[in-house]
């Protein structure tokens, strides 16, 4: 197709909107402005960090924030899909007759997930008041870690029927682990969980092999 004559060896300049799209292409533009997200909210708080800084510190224009997330919230809500998956291999930890150790050894792993993701799950943490996305996402967490200490326990325990009340020792396991890794953003460390699951497991043991007592209607 023949060029107008004005058009004649003229060079179309990226308008704005070009611009963006093209550096768009960069899959390592968004990372990095999740990353900086995450630094920065960690840092300051959501509502205390504007885009434009997050941009500056991602290196990226401001309106490719805006490209990926509509929203600041937006930001928020792929960090927290970014938190990594409390899903442990129940029979990898647990072992017959132990259990304890397979308590002790399922906490291991998952102490071992928050270390590695130590500055997004403080964020989290620290969001999880004021943002209902962060919220849920730990709600959701915490019922993946009930379900984990259940199944552990329930591998664990020696062979023989079973009087003792699993499920409330999973849930009250839980909410240790938690709470340990909630305060972890502190530096805290919670010296009593090995005593309080060595407590825990005993009372389970007990009940193992000891028939049901059916409470009268």
């Amino acid at each position: 197709m023949a060029q107008a004559p004005g058009d004649r060896g003229a060079r179309k300049r990226p308008s704005t909107s070009d611009e963006l799209v093209e550096a768009a292409q960069s899959e390592s533009a968004r990372e990095r402005i999740l990353a900086a997200a995450g630094e920065l909210f960690a840092e300051h708080g959501f509502d205390a960090t504007p885009t434009s800084r997050i941009a500056e510190r991602a290196e990226v224009p401001k309106g490719l924030i805006h490209y990926y997330f509509r929203r600041k919230q937006d930001l928020l809500t792929a960090l927290v899909e970014r938190l990594p998956e409390d899903l442990v291999e129940s029979d990898r930890v647990a072992v017959r007759g132990d259990v304890a150790g397979s308590l002790r050894r399922l906490v291991g792993e998952l102490d071992a997930r928050l270390e590695s993701s130590l500055m997004l799950s403080h964020l989290l943490w620290r969001e999880a008041d004021t943002h209902v996305a962060v919220r849920q996402a730990l709600q959701r967490r915490f019922r993946t870690v009930v379900e984990l200490i259940r199944r552990v326990i329930e591998l664990a325990l020696p062979p023989g029927p079973v009087s003792c009340d699993i499920d409330t020792a999973a849930v009250l396991l839980a909410r240790v682990v938690n709470h340990r890794h909630s305060v972890a953003r502190h530096g805290a460390h919670d010296d009593e969980l090995d005593r309080e699951i060595s407590f825990v497991a005993r009372a389970l043991e007990l009940g193992v092999g000891k028939p049901r007592k059916i409470k009268p209607a």
